[in-house]
């Protein structure tokens, strides 16, 4: 009895890294090019404003077509999806690694948000199947928080050990290998259930609307600086009625790509409002951080990449160990509160770093503050996000999630990289140095991303709900899975 209990067990555990493995070369590839920028930028011949192109590329195509993805995996099979996406970023990754101009490079980071869309919108869904038992779910979301929060500082440490050891080229070129080795293993671990929707088609239509406003108005806010200023008000009027229309859509076609039913319940409302903020700053840390530390201090790649190791330490420390037992004894909302609290306070150590500031007083602080933030935060709210989903929608679930994380990370990417390089200018046209001016860019854009974390700490106040607040016929439209999440909210 023993031995047939056990190797189930084995197995699903074995799954789940091999699932989160897969996530991490995910959200690796998100961050992993921060620190080649300034040899991507020597190489390629991208100019300041052009080079968040690199990172918002992957990021616009990622964030646009998660939710298709995740819809995809529940009607053809969550593995399938997972499998096919991870060829796809796979052979994307060889594309990027021999790009010899900005527009290859630029398509290739494209396709590869593709494929990390395709294999990383169906692995929150497949985690929460395979563990039905709350504690063991609490356990297993600790793990996938971990990969989620401390990807992208895993991300630069890497980033800048290739780049610094042989070349950024190796940056990209390193997935192949590790994308064939996680593919075999999902092959061998990861079950594949039938599909848990059968009958009804993927809303294509749906998914171009949304891609294509977001990528409108990413792109508008980036040029917002070139052009006129009724160029930039019809541009981001066209965005506005392309998600407008995406969001008409769902409320009108028989088969949404995103129900709009999911959105009825108050936690996962909001657990995906906060997180969609909340990433703006996590983002802005990883990008805007590094350019400091190369462009104002004079680090090397991999002096940078070590830089952040102290936030990925805390963040491995809170999430796989602390984020389930501090859930368990204070309860979900209390815990997305003091995570958000401790991410403003690490924006605004970031606000008062100077030109000449030292790492051990300036920066590191800063870095394991915003750790301990985002490793207590990030595994709470994707507990609340996922606290509605269904076997027949946990694809679904999966990738909205995954896409308020994604779509809100590159469009604040996109605002902070405008307002920082808009205000270097401006200090750069006014006398300042070099230094000074990029200094100042950076300070705008995290007072700006440690508002939207404040705005994200009041979204969590008034939207997310404690369980003694619930009405009874909340408590009867609630289903086992929001049940358990209002345990843990009450505990």
């Amino acid at each position: 009895m023993t031995t047939t209990k056990t190797t189930p067990d084995r197995k699903r555990w074995a799954a789940l890294y091999v699932l989160c493995a897969g996530m991490l070369m995910i959200v690796l590839d998100a961050t992993i090019v921060n620190v080649a920028l300034p040899s991507i930028t020597t190489d390629l011949h991208f100019s300041q404003r052009n080079l968040a192109w690199v990172v918002n590329a992957y990021l616009i195509a990622f964030g646009g077509l998660l939710l298709l993805a995740g819809r995809i995996g529940d009607l053809v099979g969550q593995r399938r999806v997972f499998l096919v996406g991870l060829t796809v970023f796979t052979g994307a990754s060889l594309a990027c690694a021999i790009a010899t101009s900005q527009w290859m490079l630029i398509a290739a980071r494209f396709v590869q948000g593709v494929g990390g869309a395709m294999t990383s919108a169906v692995i929150l869904g497949m985690i929460v199947s395979m563990f039905p038992e709350p504690r063991e779910l609490a356990k297993a979301i600790g793990v996938y928080g971990f990969v989620a929060s401390a990807g992208g500082s895993i991300g630069l440490l890497a980033g800048g050990v290739l780049t610094s050891a042989i070349s950024w080229h190796w940056i990209f070129l390193i997935n192949v290998p590790i994308g064939v080795v996680t593919g075999v293993l999902a092959v061998k671990y990861v079950v594949a259930p039938a599909p848990a929707t059968r009958g009804k088609g993927a809303d294509t239509l749906s998914a171009t609307l949304l891609t294509a406003g977001l990528m409108l108005g990413v792109y508008t806010i980036v040029k917002a600086s070139d052009q006129s200023t009724a160029t930039t008000l019809v541009l981001g009027a066209a965005a506005v009625t392309l998600i407008a229309a995406f969001v008409v859509r769902q409320a009108r076609t028989a088969n949404p790509l995103m129900p709009l039913r999911l959105f009825r319940s108050r936690n996962v409302t909001g657990a995906n409002l906060v997180q969609g903020l909340l990433v703006v700053g996590m983002f802005g840390t990883f990008f805007l951080g590094a350019l400091y530390l190369q462009e104002v201090r004079g680090y090397g790649p991999l002096r940078v990449g070590l830089a952040f190791l102290p936030a990925t330490v805390v963040m491995g420390a809170m999430s796989l160990r602390l984020a389930a037992p501090i859930q368990a004894r204070f309860g979900v909302y209390r815990t997305v509160l003091a995570s958000l609290a401790l991410l403003v306070i690490g924006l605004v150590l970031f606000v008062r770093t100077p030109v000449d500031g030292s790492y051990l007083t300036d920066v590191m602080p800063a870095l394991a503050v915003i750790g301990l933030g985002a490793g207590l935060g990030f595994p709470a709210l994707t507990t609340l996000a996922m606290s509605t989903a269904t076997p027949a929608d946990s694809g679904l679930a999966s990738g909205l999630m995954n896409t308020t994380v994604q779509v809100g990370g590159a469009v604040g990417l996109a605002v902070l990289a405008t307002l920082s390089s808009g205000r270097t200018g401006h200090l750069a046209a006014a006398g300042a140095s070099h230094a000074e001016a990029l200094t100042g860019g950076f300070h705008l854009a995290y007072i700006v991303a440690a508002a939207l974390a404040v705005v994200a700490f009041v979204a969590a106040v008034v939207i997310l709900r404690p369980a003694k607040t619930a009405t009874a016929s909340d408590a009867e439209a609630a289903t086992p899975a929001e049940q358990d999440v209002e345990e843990l909210i009450a505990a």
